[in-house]
């Protein structure tokens, strides 16, 4: 349940940057910066992805600006394998393991 986002990676001129452009804005017109290692407390989307992609590893920092996420590799020579699919699952709520709440509990909810 949910939807997908649909993410192209680009190539960049500097070694260890992946440039991913995305069809939904994640920061609005804001940028928004993250460092390995930084606490992020926030609950905006952008602040979601950057905590999955950090506890992916090998990701030094998180740059996203509306629909473009730049991630600076750990390790110039770093393969960024399995980026793109965290980036396109952050909408997706209801996946393998996670069970999904019947009828009851959703007119519980609302009542």
């Amino acid at each position: 349940m949910g939807q997908p986002i649909t993410v192209v990676c680009r190539p960049s001129s500097r070694a260890g940057v992946v440039r991913f452009e995305t069809n939904r804005a994640l920061t609005g017109m804001g940028h928004e910066r993250y460092r390995a290692g930084d606490d992020i407390p926030g609950t905006t989307p952008a602040d979601e992805l950057a905590r999955r992609l950090f506890a992916r590893g090998g990701i030094a920092g998180v740059h996203m600006n509306g629909s473009v996420v730049t991630v600076d590799m750990a390790d110039a020579d770093a393969d960024p394998e399995g980026i793109e699919e965290i980036i396109a699952s952050l909408y997706l709520y209801w996946v393998e393991g996670v069970e999904v709440p019947g009828d009851d509990e959703l007119t519980d909810a609302v009542g």
